[in-house]
C-alpha cells in the first residue's frame, strides 16, 4: 500500500503540484499538460508532462509545425455534437475535470472537456491534401515533415484519412498527429477537417517530464 501511495505521488506529484500552482496564480500564459496517448510518437511520448504557453497565441497566429493544443472536437464540431445524449458540459465542470486524479473517476469524463495535442500542417487559405501514407501536400507540392516517422501503409483502414484539394478557410488550421498511422485528428473529423483559431489553448513551451528529457520546443 506504502509503494502505491508513493508510485502515484512520483507519478502525478509534479502535475499537480503544477496545476494548482497554475490555478491559485489565475495565469492566462501557461498551464501543464499530460500526453495520454501515442499519436505524437516519437516526438511526445506517452506520460510525458508539457508547458503550454498561451500568450502568443491570443496575439499572433500559429505557425506550420507548430504543436498545439485545442479543445476537444467533441466540443465544437457540429456533427459529434448532434450525436450527444445531454448539452454539452459547462466550462466550470471541464475544469475540475482537467485535474487529473478526478478525471480518471469513473463516469465523471466527457470527452468535450478533453483537451488535443496535435501539430499544425496547414495554414488558412492554402490547398491542402493528405495522402494514403498520411504524407501532406500544399498547393499539390509535399512538405517536409521530418518528425514523421510513423505513416500509413497503403492496407491502412479509411486510407489514412486520405484527402484532395481542399482550401483551408480563413482563421482555421489543419492539425494532424505526428504518427499518421495511429492519430485520431482532422482527417476524421465528421464536420469539418480544420480547427478555428478560438479553439485553441495554447502551444507546447516546453517538456519538464521526465527530467532526462526536458527540453524547449
Amino acid at each position: 500500500m506504502k509503494t502505491s501511495i508513493k508510485n502515484i505521488f512520483l507519478e502525478w506529484g509534479p502535475l499537480i503540484f503544477l496545476v494548482f500552482f497554475v490555478s491559485s496564480c489565475r495565469s492566462f500564459l501557461a498551464e501543464p499538460r499530460y500526453i495520454p496517448s501515442g499519436s505524437m510518437l516519437p516526438e511526445l511520448q506517452i506520460k510525458d508532462r508539457l508547458i503550454i504557453e498561451k500568450f502568443s497565441i491570443k496575439n499572433s497566429l500559429p505557425k506550420r509545425g507548430d504543436i498545439v493544443v485545442f479543445k476537444s472536437p467533441f466540443s465544437f464540431d457540429e456533427q459529434l455534437i448532434l450525436l450527444r445524449s445531454k448539452p454539452l458540459p459547462k466550462k466550470r465542470y471541464c475544469f475540475f475535470m482537467s485535474f487529473p486524479p478526478i478525471a480518471f473517476i469513473p463516469g465523471l469524463r466527457d470527452q468535450a472537456c478533453d483537451a488535443y495535442i496535435k501539430r499544425v500542417v496547414a495554414l488558412p487559405g492554402e490547398i491542402v491534401s493528405v495522402n494514403s501514407r498520411g504524407e501532406v501536400f500544399i498547393n499539390n507540392k509535399i512538405i517536409s515533415e521530418p518528425y514523421v516517422t510513423f505513416k500509413c501503409y497503403e492496407s491502412f483502414l479509411n486510407s489514412c484519412g486520405e484527402f484532395k484539394n481542399l482550401r483551408v478557410p480563413k482563421d482555421h488550421f489543419l492539425v494532424l498527429g505526428d504518427n499518421r498511422a495511429n492519430s485520431w485528428d482532422g482527417r476524421y473529423w465528421p464536420g469539418s477537417k480544420f480547427l478555428h483559431k478560438n479553439e485553441i489553448i495554447g502551444k507546447a513551451y516546453l517538456r519538464f517530464w521526465p527530467l532526462e528529457e526536458f527540453e524547449f520546443f
